[in-house]
């Protein structure tokens, strides 16, 4: 098996990469080669058994995507993009990634040549959706996005879903939760915060809170992603029913229950790092985001994440930190 991941630099795109290098399987299958792809050589996994070939490309250019899948790859992970609030202040660089790059992209794939029809996982958002919100979204809610980010992500579900329909590639689009607590420094994603309040005080440093404690919002973690991401490469197309596109499980809670959760865990002084200081556009960006989600579908396709923000916390610290907290 032949797996290819665009966007293997960022950080879903690294520990997916860790974790199909450790293994050399996907869902019981040996992988024979694994191509690593993003606009920065990604870099290459240790003791890997199987063949890894990396380059750094930008798949918003044409000859770059034909040669991501000029070798036929089976499976194809779709992780790249600008980020939330990068997309929202720089409309061209959004458009051109997160639009005409998956656009490109599901291009070569259909001009790859007759009888090839990979399984394409696609990383799409919650933001596609946009408020008013009823009290829990279903997958069937209304796709009304009140950001170019969550505009551009939509466009390509809908791509998805037709090039899918039309037997180009068997697509399945996965709406992450926000994905916490995210290793490593702050992006520019305006959903960075989210992270950062609990990342920078486990590590003895101050963070700071550009929104009110009672916003609420839905998480993931990042160990949480890369097992949507597994689970997304095998399913049975035949159990979607034409409708590629499922919001991922995670946990509801507020800001300040995140912040009572890190209390809990690592105790007041680590709590009392977090510095509140409101940035009107963090806080009109978020406000139009959707918080609370029924994600039966993909619960009853097996799909499974943290039952709260505790555990959550509990990964970052067991994943990243060695089990240590900076007191």
């Amino acid at each position: 098996m032949h797996i290819l991941i665009i966007g293997a630099a960022g950080m879903i795109g690294r520990k997916l990469t860790a974790r199909l290098a450790d293994t050399c399987e996907l869902n019981g299958r040996p992988i024979d080669k694994i191509t690593l792809v993003d606009v920065d050589t990604p870099q290459r996994p240790p003791n890997c058994a199987a063949k890894i070939e990396t380059f750094a490309a930008d798949v918003a250019d044409p000859a770059a995507a034909v040669r991501a899948v000029a070798g036929r790859p089976h499976v194809i992970f779709h992780l790249a993009a600008v980020v939330s609030g990068e997309a929202e202040l720089d409309f061209e660089k959004g458009t051109r990634v997160n639009l005409d790059g998956s656009r490109v992209l599901l291009e070569a794939v259909r001009k790859a040549g007759e009888g090839y029809r990979p399984r394409l996982v696609f990383t799409s958002s919650i933001a596609v959706f946009g408020a008013p919100f009823p009290a829990a979204i279903a997958d069937d809610f209304h796709t009304t996005p009140l950001t170019s980010y969550g505009t551009q992500k939509a466009i390509i579900e809908l791509l998805l879903a037709d090039y899918s329909r039309r037997g180009f590639l068997d697509g399945v689009g996965i709406r992450l939760p926000t994905i916490v607590v995210r290793p490593g420094r702050p992006n520019r994603a305006a959903s960075g915060f989210f992270s950062s309040i609990i990342r920078e005080p486990l590590n003895g440093e101050e963070a700071v809170l550009p929104v009110a404690d009672s916003v609420r919002h839905w998480y993931a973690s990042p160990r949480a992603a890369v097992e949507f991401l597994l689970h997304a490469a095998g399913l049975d197309c035949e159990q979607l029913a034409g409708r590629v596109n499922l919001t991922m499980p995670g946990v509801c809670c507020t800001v300040g229950e995140q912040i009572e959760s890190l209390r809990r865990i690592a105790g007041d002084k680590v709590a009392s790092r977090i510095r509140r200081e409101p940035d009107p556009l963090i806080a009109r960006i978020v406000a139009g985001w959707p918080s609370r989600f029924d994600p039966r579908r993909a619960l009853a396709l097996g799909f499974r994440a943290e039952a709260s923000f505790d555990e959550i916390i509990h990964v970052h610290i067991a994943d990243e930190l060695g089990g240590k907290i900076a007191c």
